[in-house]
C-alpha cells in the first residue's frame, strides 16, 4: 500500500447467528436445535436462523413456509427486538473498554479501530481474541472477527472462520488474500452483481484485478471505482463514531396480497405518514425517493426518482410515490410496499483514493 494511505488496525466483530443465539441463550431447551426467529405461517418470513437450521438451507428473508419445508423440525420463535437491543448494548460496552473508535453497523456487528487502544496492546489479533472471549464469558454468546489494515478487508475476513473464529490478514498477505478470494465473498458484491461478474468472466479477485477502471465503471457505474480499488487493498474509509444514515425509510408487509393500485395508495399514505415522522425526528430531508415493491412470489422491484430539491413532508413524498406506483404495470399481487428517501441533506461524501497500488509495510504487525 502506498504511504499516502494509512494502515490502520481494524477489527470487525460479527456476532454468530445473533437473534437465534440470544433465543438459545434465554431458553436452553433450544440449544443444539434448528431455530428460526420470525413467522412460520404461510406469510411469515425468517429474520434469522441458528447454525443448526442453516444446515438445512434455512436463511434470513426466506419465507416461513419454505423454511419449514426445508427443515420439518424447525422451531419458530417470535422476535424480541428489545431483548436484542439490550444484549447489543452490553456487547458495545465491552468494545468501548478497548477503544472509543467504534462504528456499529447493526445490533450484531461493528468496526473497531485499535491502532491506538486503551489497553496499550499493539496486537489487534490478540485484542480481537480477548474481546471475543469476554463476550462469551460475560454474556454467553459467540462472536467471530476479522482483523486487517482497513474496514473492507476486516469485514471480509470476519466471515472466513465463522462461527466462533477469527481471521487476520496482515499487510503482506492482503494482495494474495484478495486475489484468491471468490468474487461472491467481496463485501458489496451482491447476488445480482455476482451473476453479472460471472458473465464477464470475473470469478475471483485476481480476475477482477485484470479489469481496468474504465471497464468496471462502464459495466458497474460508480461502483466500478470501488471494485477497482478494494481489490488492490485500497479502502481509505475511517471508522466513523457518528454514523450518518444514507437513507430513511418505512415499509409494511400486508396480511393479504394487494392487487389494486387504489388499495396500494391507501397503504402508501400510511407509510408516508410514518416516514415523515422519522424524517422530522431526525431533522432530515432527501432528494431521491424510492418505491419498494415486493410481490407475492417474493421478487423485489424498486422504482426511484431524484428531485431537484429536498423534501420531508408526506404530501410531496406521496406525490412522487404515486407517480412511481403508476410508472409501470404490476407484475403480480403485492405483499409489501415501502418508501425510502436517500440523497439526504446530511450526507458527507468521502474522497475516493486514486492511487494505483500498494507498497507493503512489513513492519506493521497485526
Amino acid at each position: 500500500m502506498s504511504n499516502d494511505f494509512p494502515l490502520r488496525k481494524i477489527i470487525h466483530v460479527d456476532m454468530d447467528a445473533f437473534y437465534a443465539s440470544v433465543e438459545q441463550l434465554d431458553d436452553p431447551t433450544l440449544i443444539g436445535k434448528p431455530v428460526a426467529v420470525g413467522g412460520g405461517s404461510k406469510r411469515g418470513v425468517v429474520s434469522a436462523a441458528s447454525y443448526e437450521a442453516r444446515k438445512f438451507g434455512v436463511r434470513s428473508a426466506m419465507s416461513g413456509y419454505l423454511a419449514q419445508k426445508n427443515c420439518p423440525e424447525l422451531i419458530f420463535v417470535k422476535p424480541r427486538f428489545s431483548r436484542y437491543q439490550e444484549i447489543s448494548k452490553k456487547i458495545k460496552a465491552i468494545f468501548f473498554e478497548y477503544t472509543d473508535l467504534v462504528e456499529p453497523l447493526s445490533l450484531d456487528e461493528a468496526y473497531l479501530d485499535v491502532t491506538v487502544n486503551k489497553k496499550g496492546n499493539p496486537s489487534a489479533t490478540l485484542l480481537a481474541k480477548e474481546i471475543r472471549q469476554r463476550i462469551y464469558d460475560e454474556i454467553g454468546l459467540r462472536a467471530s472477527a476479522g482483523i486487517s489494515i482497513n474496514k473492507f478487508i476486516a469485514k471480509v475476513a470476519s466471515d472466513i472462520n465463522k462461527p466462533n473464529g477469527q481471521k487476520t490478514v496482515n499487510p503482506e498477505e492482503v494482495i494474495p488474500f484478495l486475489e484468491t478470494l471468490e468474487i461472491r465473498k467481496f463485501y458489496g458484491v451482491g447476488k445480482v452483481t455476482t451473476e453479472k461478474m460471472y458473465r464477464l468472466g470475473i470469478f475471483t479477485g485476481k480476475d477482477l484485478k485484470t479489469k481496468s477502471i474504465e471497464f468496471l465503471e462502464q459495466h458497474f457505474g460508480k461502483s466500478g471505482s470501488y471494485y477497482y480499488h478494494v481489490v488492490r487493498g485500497i479502502h481509505n474509509s475511517s471508522v466513523k463514531t457518528d454514523h450518518i444514515p444514507k437513507s430513511v425509510g418505512a415499509e409494511r408487509t400486508f396480511f393479504e396480497n394487494l392487487s389494486s393500485e387504489i388499495f396500494m395508495l391507501e397503504r402508501l399514505e400510511n407509510i408516508a405518514v410514518e416516514l415523515e415522522k422519522r424524517l422530522k425526528k431526525s431533522k432530515m430531508a432527501g432528494k431521491t425517493i424510492t418505491l419498494k415493491i415486493k410481490y407475492s412470489d417474493f421478487t423485489l422491484q424498486t422504482r426511484s426518482r431524484t428531485l431537484p430539491y429536498f423534501i420531508s413532508n408526506k404530501e410531496l413524498i406521496m406525490e412522487t410515490a404515486k407517480e412511481l406506483l403508476y410508472q409501470g404495470k404490476m407484475e403480480n399481487s403485492v405483499r409489501l410496499l415501502g418508501i425510502s428517501l436517500a440523497n439526504l441533506n446530511t450526507n458527507k461524501k468521502e474522497k475516493q483514493p486514486q492511487k494505483e497500488a500498494v507498497t507493503v509495510q512489513l513492519k506493521f504487525d497485526l
